[in-house]
């Protein structure tokens, strides 16, 4: 009889008691808030704004030598302007006898230079160097002060040629016109205002009705017109050069060896045109004053 006994069970490992506290956070976690942001993406395109912003701030800081020479200059340069006409005034109206018109042909011929000077230097310079006195004002507004002085300057030259060919020919006995060098100078000046004027009236204020399209070509012209623009004012100043010594020697001849007064004033007025002409050149091939937006001071300069 088979009796009932129970096979013994294998052995089995005791089971593992395992620790069901919560852990402690680690000493050197921070909390959120004093984490550091996360990195942020630059893309391409902003690094290279920020670089030429960087750019952009180094090439326009001035210190103060740097304004206080755009100041000289600049003040220099309106002094001269407008010496060169006061003294074409005061040399005609003192040593000239005035004005008159055709009933008198020699106080006629007065009108012209003190047109000319008026027209061809103190207005034209004016317009020239609005580019570097207006660096705040938008560019429009430069623009059309730049026509309004030119066309101040038109009527000047035209009725400052007119008296001259009129002063000439109701003359006893006649003078000949265009027969010098200060006649060829002026003839070529006043043909390369006239193309300066047409060309910068239609290519800069009546293209803006359709500045999109007109852009490129605008700015492709821009460098021209700016140097026929100094060419036209440089020859201005020659002509008048020529026609001073011109005058001065028809009037004083042998006189003028002896430095008379009128002789003086006309050499005093020839030197301030070619102070004139050398301020003004260096004025516009400085790259500095052609800046006209934001401008920094360093501060170790103040």
């Amino acid at each position: 009889m088979e009796s009932n006994s129970v096979s013994p069970m294998p052995d089995m490992a005791p089971m593992a008691e395992f620790d069901k506290t919560p852990p402690t956070p680690p000493e050197d976690t921070l909390p959120m808030d004093d984490l550091p942001p996360p990195p942020t993406t630059v893309t391409v395109q902003e690094e290279k704004e920020k670089e030429a912003h960087r750019h952009y701030e180094e090439e326009n800081e001035w210190g103060c030598g740097s304004w206080l020479e755009y100041a000289l200059v600049m003040i220099l340069a309106c002094i001269l302007l407008l010496a060169s006409l006061a003294l074409t005034l005061y040399w005609v109206i003192k040593h000239r006898g005035g004005f008159a018109w055709r009933d008198d042909p020699i106080k006629q011929f007065n009108f012209h230079p003190v047109l000319m000077v008026a027209g061809f230097i103190t207005f034209s310079g004016f317009s020239i160097l609005l580019y570097r006195i207006c660096r705040c004002c938008r560019r429009i507004y430069v623009k059309l002060l730049h026509t309004v002085f030119h066309a101040l300057a038109i009527p000047c030259v035209a009725v400052g040629f007119l008296t001259v060919l009129d002063s000439h020919n109701l003359a006893q006995p006649p003078i000949p016109n265009f027969y010098s060098l200060h006649s060829w100078i002026g003839l070529v000046t006043m043909g390369l205002f006239a193309i300066q004027f047409v060309v910068g009236f239609f290519s800069f204020l009546i293209l803006l009705c359709c500045e999109g399209a007109t852009a490129g070509f605008r700015a492709s012209l821009v460098p021209i017109h700016a140097s026929f623009g100094l060419t036209t004012f440089m020859l201005a100043i020659a002509a008048c050069l020529t026609g001073l010594t011109e005058k001065v020697f028809f009037s004083l001849s042998s006189y003028y060896t002896t430095f008379p007064p009128e002789g003086n004033v006309v050499n005093a007025l020839g030197m301030v045109l070619v102070a004139l002409a050398i301020v003004t050149g260096y004025i516009l091939q400085r790259e500095e004053f052609r800046f006209r937006a934001h401008i920094l001071i360093r501060s170790g300069d103040l």
